[in-house]
């Protein structure tokens, strides 16, 4: 009987941390534009659902897919640099509020424009994976959460090598670090920020079609980036790997909690757990596990 437990409790936890990292994958995409602007970009659930209809939608006309993820992620980029250079580079010098509040006007934009191109019609995404059972050792997981968090773990150890060990990856942090001081030295400000938001384009598209495909293509998609905000609050706003930490604890303890301490309450603590851990952490460590403190010279 206690066999079963421990198994039980591996299978949940697994399950748990495999939600995790996509998890982590979403809040990247909060971590890259804010490290390098200081802007916590609201419109990035919008980005994974404009992301997803639009391969759905070409995926539906025929395409194959290796075409229609090209046609999806050119798009993307467009959408990125039209975004930086015609909303926040006109706003760049104002107040945090104003530039989260018109990331938040683009959100709606973002998602009235998906609305008006491709309809308001729930699709079914299908990737090629299966979503049965596997046994390994005594635990049994689904195929799709271990392929997917291999695809999430992929990208985001692929953006954290590009940022750690290339020179354009260099040249971000140094733009995080100091933006005047950049400037100062040569650095085409306009053209970092540029390629950030296209990045945060990619990041969109590969969330918007794992979640996608997990949770049906629907505008409640948008609403996954609610999720990012427990693992940007544990990891830290400013830290790529405070996502992953992040995102491994508040996948875990979501799971572990709905199970195991949900029936006390009625069940469906999922939901909201998460945003209790991430309160406890504000009272304790209001910058997160890696984040930045922010010293005030007065």
């Amino acid at each position: 009987m206690m066999a079963d437990q421990i198994q039980f409790f591996f299978e949940v936890l697994i399950g748990g941390l495999l939600s995790g990292v996509m998890y982590s994958l979403v809040a990247l995409g909060f971590v890259l534009i804010y490290k390098t602007s200081g802007v916590l970009n609201f419109a990035q659930g919008s980005m994974v659902l404009f992301a997803a209809l639009t391969f759905v939608q070409l995926r539906e006309k025929g395409l194959p897919f290796a075409v229609a993820f090209l046609i999806t992620l050119i798009l993307m980029a467009v959408l990125g640099i039209t975004v930086e250079r015609t909303v926040m580079r006109p706003l760049l010098n104002r107040s945090p509020i104003v530039l989260f509040l018109a990331t938040l006007g683009l959100s709606y934009i973002i998602e009235a424009g998906a609305q008006l191109i491709w309809g308001t019609q729930v699709h079914a995404l299908d990737l090629g994976i299966s979503d049965t059972p596997i046994q390994v050792g005594p635990v049994s997981i689904s195929q799709f959460d271990i392929s997917a968090a291999l695809i999430s773990g992929t990208l985001v150890a692929a953006l954290v090598f590009f940022f750690q060990r290339t020179r354009t990856g260099l040249t971000f942090r140094a733009v995080a670090d100091d933006p005047f001081a950049a400037l100062a030295v040569g650095l085409r400000l306009s053209r970092i920020w540029a390629l950030v938001w296209i990045t945060a384009g990619l990041i969109a598209l590969v969330a918007g079609l794992l979640w996608g495909a997990r949770l049906g293509v629907q505008f409640s998609l948008s609403l996954i980036v609610l999720k990012a905000f427990p693992v940007l609050v544990l990891g830290g706003f400013d830290s790529i790997l405070g996502t992953i930490v992040g995102g491994l604890i508040i996948g875990a303890t979501e799971k572990l909690a709905e199970v195991f301490v949900g029936p006390l309450f009625g069940g469906g603590i999922e939901t909201w757990f998460a945003y209790v851990v991430a309160l406890v952490f504000l009272l304790i460590r209001p910058t997160g596990l890696f984040g930045q403190k922010v010293v005030e010279r007065v």
